[in-house]
């Protein structure tokens, strides 16, 4: 097993461990980064809906909508 983990880090074939994490980051934070974009404009929409309901009427009261 120690020969395997000294051959592959001998190895200058494909992508390196630190080419990995690199690679392994950058998803973490792009991926992060849309995560947050996307719950911000989910927040966004209920607002809107909730606000758009509250305006016509159709519900009130509701806990989580509106003030």
């Amino acid at each position: 097993m120690r020969d395997l983990f000294i051959n592959f880090r001998k190895s200058e074939s494909g992508a390196t461990l630190v080419e990995y994490g690199v690679a392994l980051l950058l998803a973490i934070v792009l991926g992060g980064g849309a995560l947050v974009t996307l719950a911000n404009q989910t927040d966004a929409n209920m607002d809107a809906a909730c606000d758009s309901l509250l305006g016509q009427g159709q519900i009130s009261g509701v806990a989580g909508c509106g003030t």
